[in-house]
């Protein structure tokens, strides 16, 4: 199947082309039609799965451009609401549909008449409702659209988002999309949706399966050696860094660039002009790694990610889910690297069970591995390297006095001297120590359950030798 068999208009068909799309994704197959034929929906896909393109492109393929609001589209932070808008915009210029932003930290005045003028208004629940109870604005949007409700939903926006629904008409087209489908999330779809219409891409694998899961384990002092090694090895062109608290990310941000790296950070701390800084520097390559934590990070649309690296792995399941999911976005494939403490173990099989998937171990890489993958890269580089003039020019002029395998030799050796390996050769457990880890848990584990086993027995038998035996004890 491809975009054509939608039979968008032209204009519409045009944009997508453009922006290079040709199959589409599981969610967008399903959810698409559906919505083209005026369905409800609830729709469950973890995130980078294309879930924008499934409500945006059948809403901009039925929009009349009259003037009037007629699309909705309700997110959790600033930082979504900016990708979400620029992607329907995107889409929708050919078409002459203009979109307007709302969110915190941001004028008033200019974000009520940029809706004034918008045929799609992508929105924060918080300024919403202050601009809806103010009556500053009026909406009656044809189709209002609920994305990454769960995060919604953990940010505290449950009683904000029914709230909102008692400013909007009953006459509309609702879409709800979620990472997950909590009980919560059920019960809200059933007050504001109506026969809704349910697609589900997850299965039993709530991850992307184009994302390969990897874990590291680590002495908790060996953490910061840990992640230098890996960023060395694997050599990631953009990649995000997820730490549990704000004065973590700025320890590590100073750290990495005392280390060479070109990192930022970003929290909850930081004012909206620093945080669009940052999240600009990212996506446009002036940094390479973006260390955050988890609530700065939500709804972060970044297509390029290669891979993401748990510094500490998050409290819960979602959390794993969301933060993994930042790369592995757009069919491309990613990989999500945590780094665990044996004390972590009982948390990373907890994840593990969650979110249905394998996440495989492995051991830090050795300073030789890591300089054997350097030299790898660094022959392709040579070989796709081309020579200009100038340098023909140095070469002949160093021919009098060096030899051309001489000559070589210096300029690999200055290369190579700037790609200090950083670390002690070894860190980490190796893949026995980490089997004995596991068999350790495992065998407390049982322990424990005999242990209460004989505890429930002793309950019940408070009387006569056995209670006496046990006392002897």
């Amino acid at each position: 199947m491809t975009f054509e068999d939608f039979n968008f208009r032209p204009e519409l068909a045009a944009a997508i082309r453009e922006a290079g799309f040709r199959e589409p994704s599981p969610v967008q197959k399903e959810a698409i039609p559906l919505v083209l034929e005026g369905r409800d929906l609830v729709a469950q896909a973890h995130t980078g799965t294309g879930k924008t393109a499934a409500f945006g492109l059948p809403v901009l393929q039925q929009l009349r451009c009259d003037g009037s609001v007629e699309a909705l589209v309700i997110v959790p932070t600033r930082e979504l609401a900016t990708q979400v808008s620029d992607e329907i915009f995107r889409f929708g210029k050919a078409l002459g549909i203009r979109t307007a932003t709302v969110y915190g930290g941001s004028s008033y005045t200019r974000q009520i008449q940029h809706v004034a003028s918008a045929s799609v208004v992508v929105a924060t629940p918080g300024r919403l409702i202050d601009l809806l109870q103010s009556g500053k604005i009026n909406l009656s949007p044809r189709f209002v659209i609920l994305d990454e409700a769960d995060e919604m939903l953990d940010m505290g926006f449950l009683d904000d988002i029914r709230e909102i629904f008692t400013h909007l008409s009953a006459e509309r087209q609702t879409l709800l999309f979620s990472a997950t489908m909590s009980r919560e999330i059920k019960a809200l779809a059933q007050t504001i949706l109506r026969n809704p219409a349910t697609v589900s891409i997850t299965g039993g694998n709530v991850t992307n399966d184009k994302i390969r899961q990897l874990f590291y384990v680590v002495e908790e002092q060996e953490r910061d050696d840990a992640l230098v090694r890996l960023l060395d090895y694997k050599n990631p062109d953009k990649s995000i860094i997820f730490c549990r608290m704000k004065k973590e990310v700025d320890r590590l941000r100073d750290y990495l660039a005392a280390q060479g790296y070109e990192a930022r950070g970003l929290h909850g701390d930081m004012d909206q002009r620093q945080r669009e800084a940052t999240i600009r520097a990212f996506k446009s390559g002036g940094a390479e790694i973006l260390i955050a934590t988890d609530v700065a990070a939500r709804g972060l649309d970044v297509n390029d990610v290669s891979h993401v690296f748990n510094y500490h792995l998050p409290f819960d399941p979602e959390s794993y889910v969301h933060r993994i999911g930042r790369t592995g976005r757009a069919g491309r494939e990613g990989t999500a690297i945590s780094i665990v403490s044996p004390h972590e173990f009982r948390s990373l099989q907890r994840i593990q069970k969650s979110v249905g998937s394998t996440i495989e171990s492995r051991i830090i890489p050795r300073i030789e591995e890591v300089r054997n993958r350097r030299s790898d890269a660094l022959i392709e580089r040579i070989e796709s390297q081309e020579v200009d003039a100038a340098s023909y020019a140095l070469i002949e002029t160093l021919k009098e006095e060096y030899d051309l395998t001489t000559l070589a030799g210096k300029l690999l050796s200055m290369v190579r001297e700037e790609e200090e390996i950083r670390g002690a050769d070894r860190i980490g457990k190796d893949l026995a120590e980490i089997e004995r880890l596991f068999a350790r848990m495992k065998e407390e584990r049982h322990h424990k359950k005999g242990r209460g086993r004989y505890n429930n027995r002793r309950s019940y038998n408070r009387s006569g030798p056995r209670k006496k035996e046990y006392n002897r004890r």
